[in-house]
């Protein structure tokens, strides 16, 4: 008993490390900078694709990409720094979340703990992309902008199809709770609607809607071409965000379809930055 209670203390110090710091305005600051830096990589690819779909010069990409975009544009060290400072704080915020299962203004449930345990570590993975860029190191060789690379590792594995089969099943579950959310209007269970203004939550809410379901549209076309990779054992057939967008400017309705899905991500971009305002964090 005196064993056990003596392992434990350390756990409980570390959460209450954590509680505490997640606690500070310092974190919360972080956290809602976050939310501003994911909307404008999304706002980077939204807008991007829109132009391609347009016939206006624009082109597909993935938030890699869009980093790089940000860094050759105008300011653009300055601003991939604070990008790169928002994505480490999104990423940190999302990871204490998933260790403590709440915050300071909400609980999460098991399936929510999971999904900020992997949004923390896509984030944090995006943040050394965006550190790399920002030092000239490069951040655009890495297995994920390769899709087709990581999976034909992958295929060569024993039971690989099986893997992979089932990495694009997890995408088309995170499409259908993406949808789910939008549709329902459940992300507003997030935010605080009583501190807006009608007008406010109005856009607040289209936005978030047009932006789940776009969201959602994407990670169905990534979840269904791994599976077709997997079926072929074909890995050039696995795709990337950027190579979903592609996908949808080569489908029947073509520059349409892209267009109101790039559109969607410039809303869920917009959905992004409100959200720094009223998230319940």
């Amino acid at each position: 008993m005196a064993s056990t209670r003596m392992h434990g203390a350390p756990v409980r110090q570390a959460k209450a490390r954590g509680e505490q710091v997640e606690r500070t305005d310092t974190f919360e600051g972080l956290a809602r900078f976050g939310l501003v830096a994911r909307g404008v990589v999304y706002a980077v690819i939204g807008v991007l694709a829109l132009k391609l779909a347009l016939g206006d010069g624009g082109d597909t990409t993935n938030q890699q990409g869009a980093l790089q975009t940000i860094a050759q544009g105008p300011f653009g060290k300055v601003l991939l720094a604070l990008t790169a400072i928002g994505l480490i704080g999104y990423a940190a915020w999302r990871l204490v979340r998933a260790a403590l299962g709440h915050g300071p203004e909400a609980n999460d449930d098991t399936k929510e703990r999971i999904s900020s345990l992997a949004s923390g570590l896509a984030y944090a993975g995006l943040s050394v992309t965006a550190i790399q860029i920002l030092f000239g190191s490069g951040g655009g060789g890495g297995p994920g902008n390769h899709p087709g690379k990581a999976t034909g590792g992958v295929l060569d594995w024993p039971a690989g199809q099986v893997l992979v089969v089932i990495a694009g099943l997890v995408f088309i579950g995170v499409a259908i709770d993406q949808a789910r959310k939008g549709i329902t209007r459940k992300f507003l269970e997030d935010s605080k609607t009583e501190q807006m203004s009608e007008a406010t939550e109005k856009a607040f809410t289209l936005a978030g809607i047009v932006g789940y379901v776009s969201r959602a549209v994407v990670f169905a076309l990534i979840g269904w071409f791994l599976i077709r990779a997997a079926i072929d054992y074909d890995p050039d057939k696995a795709v990337g965000l950027d190579g979903a967008l592609a996908k949808l400017g080569q489908s029947t309705y073509g520059p349409l379809a892209l267009g109101v899905v790039a559109a969607g991500l410039v809303a869920f971009a917009a959905y992004s930055i409100f959200d720094a305002r009223y998230r319940r964090v």
